[in-house]
């Protein structure tokens, strides 16, 4: 009997769900694990890859069982995950030590001894991608300078979605294409290993995982991994993507016209080309595509509703107390401050580089900012200046893809913060362009279903099945009030940045963190 149903995870930063779809796109359950990040010294970001495994699989039992669907009846398993970690693997499969997250700045010096040794503009022709600490290259660099027992020891240097695949039962490390490009050693044009970086770095090509298109199949679900996890014995694995290229997948991302933007923990702007590109200024980041020789454009951002979670955590544990007490939501309650407040935050202006500043900026020592606190502002006022702070660093990152010549039809937002009203129309007045939510929010998840879809023969391709089971919500227009407000403030965002940046004031303060031990 043909499979009635699809299986997708996505392995986030801060969780992990999982989720069982109809044919049609339609969520019959999902399950969720939070876990947290641990920040052993400044600019240090780690986690364990085997605990996040362990929470993947725990969430897919609980949605298979609230599902109701038996699970011979399940197609295939796809998984996206946070991309750019960094994972050193022993001869056994064992890590070596915990996993480095893409967040995680340590790697500052090790920039310079790539910059050293290729040009920042000739790295970026052949990867796509500005000179950043968030790939692996410059930490792998700063292993084996500061950690030589852990490089010497390493069998394998995977990212999170090749561990994971491996822990559910295929048959070695397979990295999605769409992933390969945050080694920094892939080249994103010939869709291979960069020789020319692999010589210059002294990285062989035998360490690095088996590069493979998304929605292929690689493996089975192995008999541990199917008591754990709930899934059939021998159940078929597929290639998946990183969350972004997931994600765009899942919200439809698959043809000319369109953008998509996630405030996930990061937040992305993506776009879709059919067609190779660099930018002039080195700027956007070029990833290829889920589906095998197209590209996505990407504007990164370090920080997005991870920024706001933090609010939520410090500041907001009124609303936070609140709904544990009467088992509802606090961010609801935070959005019932910001509609009472009005556009502009009364004149608060949030700078979110809480995890630094990613594109188009790229400054690893930028930090946040509050400016024009007064004591007429209140707590509404800090949660709509932290919400358009957010928005108004997607709104530099639009800004440069539209410089790229992009010319969006239509803006798709997605993840779970679209599921915030005030926050979609936000951004809404912050871009100037209508914007659409998806009736299933978590866009990477459906991606990964559609990517088992294809991997496992239910549908043709990942555009089709994308068009048969990605559906639009409602639709926001900007208010032009707010618009002119929004210009304004993106201005004086813009002098706040570079009055920091000009006068080294993040690098000043970067340094005195790093002297106080913090």
């Amino acid at each position: 009997m043909k499979s009635k149903y699809l299986a997708g995870i996505d392995i986030g930063t801060t969780g992990a769900k999982a989720a069982l779809f109809d044919l049609e796109g339609n969520c019959l359950a999902s399950a969720y694990r939070e876990y947290p990040c641990s920040y052993p010294r400044p600019n240090w970001i780690e986690q364990d890859p085997e605990s996040l495994v362990a929470y993947a699989m725990e969430a897919s039992k609980e949605a298979i069982y609230k599902s109701g669907v038996k699970n011979t009846d399940i197609a295939a398993l796809a998984i996206s995950s946070q991309r750019s970690c960094t994972i050193f693997i022993d001869k056994n499969g064992k890590p070596l030590r915990p996993m480095i997250s893409w967040q995680d700045s340590r790697c500052y010096a090790e920039l310079e001894e790539i910059r050293s040794k290729i040009s920042d503009m000739d790295y970026y022709k052949i990867t796509g991608f500005p000179n950043n600490t968030a790939w692996l290259l410059p930490k792998i660099l700063w292993i084996r300078k500061n950690e030589p027992g852990i490089w010497e020891k390493t069998y394998k240097l995977v990212q999170l979605h090749d561990f994971t695949v491996n822990a559910f039962g295929a048959d070695g490390y397979f990295n999605d294409i769409s992933d390969a490009g945050f080694s920094g050693l892939w080249d994103t044009n010939e869709l291979k290993w960069s020789p020319e970086l692999m010589n210059i770095f002294d990285v062989d090509e035998k360490i690095l995982p088996i590069p493979t298109p998304s929605a292929k199949l690689i493996g089975s679900i192995s008999k541990e991994a199917a008591k754990k996890s709930g899934f059939l014995e021998g159940m078929p694995i597929v290639t998946g993507a990183g969350d972004q290229n997931s994600a765009a997948v899942g919200a439809g991302l698959v043809e000319n016209g369109c953008i998509s933007i996630s405030m996930g923990t990061a937040g992305n702007a993506n776009a879709y080309t059919d067609m190779p590109f660099r930018d002039a200024a080195g700027k956007i980041m070029v990833v290829n595509h889920a589906i095998y020789g197209k590209w996505q454009l990407e504007g990164h951002q370090a920080g997005a509703a991870g920024v706001y979670r933090w609010f939520r955590d410090e500041i907001g544990l009124h609303e936070k107390y609140i709904a544990e007490q009467n088992n509802s939501d606090a961010y609801k309650l935070l959005d019932e401050l910001v509609i009472k407040t009005p556009a502009g935050s009364r004149g608060l202006v949030f700078m979110p580089f809480l995890a630094s500043a990613a594109a188009p900026r790229w400054n690893p020592d930028a930090k946040g900012v509050l400016s024009g606190l007064t004591f007429a502002h209140d707590r509404g006022c800090l949660a709509r200046a932290f919400l358009e702070g957010i928005t108004l660093e997607m709104k530099d990152i639009l800004k440069s893809l539209l410089a790229s010549g992009i010319k969006p039809e239509k803006v798709i937002l997605q993840g779970g913060s679209s599921k915030s009203g005030i926050w979609n129309q936000i951004q809404s007045d912050m871009y100037n362009l209508p914007v659409r939510t998806l009736r299933y929010t978590d866009a990477a998840v459906m991606g990964a279903a559609i990517m088992s879809g294809v991997g496992s023969g239910i549908f043709t391709d990942i555009k089709e099945a994308a068009k048969i089971m990605v559906k639009a919500d409602q639709e926001y227009a900007p208010v032009q009030e707010n618009v002119k407000i929004y210009d304004d403030l993106y201005d004086i965002y813009c002098r706040i940045y570079s009055s920091f940046e000009d006068n080294k004031i993040f690098e000043a303060i970067s340094k005195f963190q790093v002297k106080l031990g913090l």
